[in-house]
């Protein structure tokens, strides 16, 4: 039986979202949709258990016979390559430090030895599953962004993401460029909101939905918005120009106040000469699962080779 069914999972902080994507039409198997809460503090054995039962539960709604491997949407730091996770001085998962997960998975789901397991940087399996089938499926070149706890990205030329080279800043994501008194993951994320409302307001706020509800009658969160959505275009516009996108797609749990942030956000992105399009994530939660799913069609595994070990 030809097998063109590959699992897509998509690693987030304290969750794992997994579904069986038809490699060949680029759709999710919504039935086989299934997620677990993950402490992400656990011992890794307690981890990988979690992430093994979410798959088994979608490798049991599929024919074995059909599905080709695995797929993982997975932060870093990570060696993409060998499957070994080398996160450590954050508050998530540092105890999977050292451990090769690809073969941890593979023996907890007691696969052949043909099963495939295979790994990409979350922000790019987000931007790789809009550029097949999302958004920037119909352009050659976008840029990506996740707007959230941090500011993931990723450029993409024909679904593949640039990882170096002149257009593109060093290993091809822009959270680590310097901006003002640190870096732009320091101000384009959740924890600007709440550091800047409460450093103007005095006041405490859980994050971005709960400032977003406060807007209308709130000028201070009002101006917080407008204010982010200028410098943004600001910082964005020199990278897009560079990099010739056609598109800029926008996700992450910030992108849901676009509302309030995206007429200046544009406005000002017109103001430094960019005219590329801009768009919400068509996929949402789905595009990271998409784009891990993708690994295991053979010529984009083929192609992504070069980048793997830059991400």
């Amino acid at each position: 039986m030809n097998r063109d069914i590959a699992i897509g999972a998509d690693i987030g902080g304290s969750h794992i979202s997994c579904a069986a994507v038809n490699i060949k039409t680029g759709k999710i198997l919504k039935e086989t949709l299934t997620g677990r809460e993950v402490d992400n503090q656990a011992h890794a054995n307690v981890i990988i258990g979690v992430w093994a039962e979410a798959l088994s539960e979608v490798l049991s709604k599929v024919s074995p016979e059909r599905v080709k491997g695995i797929g993982f949407a997975m932060p870093g730091p990570f060696d993409y390559v060998k499957g070994i996770c080398y996160i450590r001085g954050v508050t998530k998962y540092e105890n999977l430090y050292g451990i090769n997960v690809g073969a941890a998975i593979a023996s907890k789901l007691e696969v052949s030895h043909n099963f495939l397991v295979r790994f990409m940087n979350d922000a790019s399996s987000f931007a790789v599953g809009e550029a097949w089938a999302g958004s920037a499926a119909h352009v050659n070149r976008s840029l990506s962004i996740t707007l959230g706890t941090g500011f993931g990205s990723a450029f993409i030329s024909n679904r593949i993401p640039i990882v170096d080279g002149p257009e593109v800043p060093k290993l091809g994501c822009i959270y680590h460029i310097p901006y003002r008194e640190g870096i732009a993951d320091d101000y384009f994320s959740t924890r600007w909101f709440t550091g800047q409302y409460k450093k103007s307001a005095g006041k405490d706020i859980k994050g971005v939905r709960e400032l977003a509800e406060m807007a209308d009658n709130d000028k201070t969160a009002s101006d917080l918005f407008t204010d982010f959505g200028t410098r943004l275009a600001i910082f964005l516009a020199p990278w897009l120009n560079g990099f010739k996108a056609q598109m800029l797609v926008i996700g992450g749990n910030i992108s849901h106040a676009y509302n309030l942030f995206g007429k200046v956000f544009e406005e000002t992105l017109k103001k430094e000469n960019c005219n590329c399009t801009v768009t919400l994530s068509a996929l949402k939660e789905d595009a990271a699962i998409l784009g891990s799913a993708y690994l295991l069609d053979d010529e984009f595994w083929k192609s992504i080779q070069h980048a793997l070990p830059l991400m």
